[in-house]
């Protein structure tokens, strides 16, 4: 699988490696993820991801309160500036506790400039929606106008919304705001759930990047050691499912997180797919998971032993 040729990232005019260097990880957020990334092996991660070979850097102002942004933004500082060629995008987010409106959007924004010691920003995501209604965010004077306003003082390129919930993601597609979409943990081994966003994505013109491919580490280390799926404790069905595509991807000598990462990167409608990482030598371990050979037959078997469609996240 070509992993590092660059493929066009929607309507926007640029274009991304299929795989993305996601920093969720570098902020430091041991609630979320159960482990540290202590100051000089993020910095370190950071190095190795802007050398490459993947050209796409995904963060945000909400990765433990700016800690990956600032973690980032010192490598940017010790470059002289985002290396040439790579894209580095980010997200706006609230204060914990505090409101998710258009003053606010624009605070994270400015922050975000702050952090990651740049002038502008080429991709903006809004940041979870869900935290507040469609109405709010659509609203006069909202997230979505003040986005669209800071495109229009030439302040950011494009912008994009990422979340969970397929149908809300849907609803802002479909407003003609955004270029770019990142969904999480709904097109995985284990859920399909983004089916029909993937689908109006594509007939948009509207890139679709997917997050958490690994279903937040069931799908790398295995149902018996991580009983979680998408930061929750996963129900019987996926975690039945998935001990029989373990099963199954050790009868081919496959290991399951090659399956899961693959089964991501072979969906031609989705543009990169967003891997965490915590260390540098991660990178090259990916590239290695993406191209790991993997049987025709085995897909036939993982899409049988899926879960059903009422376990799916949605």
């Amino acid at each position: 699988m070509d992993v590092l040729t660059p493929r066009a990232l929607g309507r926007t005019g640029l274009s991304v490696t299929p795989l993305c260097v996601g920093t969720g990880e570098l902020g430091d957020m041991t609630s979320v993820y159960g482990y540290a990334v202590p100051e000089e092996r993020a910095l370190a991660t950071v190095r190795s991801a802007f050398a490459g070979p993947f050209t796409f850097v995904d963060t945000s102002n909400g990765y433990g309160a700016g800690t990956s942004e600032r973690r980032i933004g010192a490598v940017v500082r010790e470059l002289g500036g985002v290396p040439d060629g790579v894209l580095l995008a980010t997200k706006v987010d609230p204060v914990d506790g505090g409101p998710f409106d258009g003053p606010r959007v624009r605070a994270s924004f400015e922050e975000s400039l702050a952090n990651l010691g740049v002038d502008r920003i080429r991709l903006l995501h809004l940041h979870d929606p869900e935290r507040i209604t469609f109405a709010e965010a659509t609203a006069p004077g909202g997230p979505v106008e003040v986005m669209q306003q800071l495109v229009a003082e030439g302040l950011v390129d494009h912008i994009g919304v990422t979340g969970g919930p397929i149908d809300l993601l849907r609803r802002f597609v479909a407003t003609g705001a955004f270029e770019v979409v990142l969904t999480h943990n709904r097109w995985t081994l284990l859920d399909r759930s983004a089916e029909p966003l993937l689908a109006e994505c594509a007939a948009a013109g509207v890139a679709v990047l997917n997050g958490a491919p690994f279903g937040g580490g069931l799908l790398v280390k295995g149902p018996a050691a991580q009983p979680k799926y998408a930061y929750g404790p996963a129900r019987e069905p996926v975690l039945a499912a998935a001990a029989a595509m373990e099963r199954a991807c050790a009868e081919h000598d496959v290991p399951l997180a090659a399956a899961a990462l693959q089964y991501s990167l072979r969906e031609p409608r989705i543009t990169s797919t967003v891997v965490g990482m915590s260390r540098p030598e991660r990178l090259e371990q990916t590239i290695q998971l993406a191209t790991h050979p993997i049987p025709d037959e085995l897909w036939t078997v993982l899409a049988d032993h899926a879960p059903a469609e009422e376990n799916w996240l949605r």
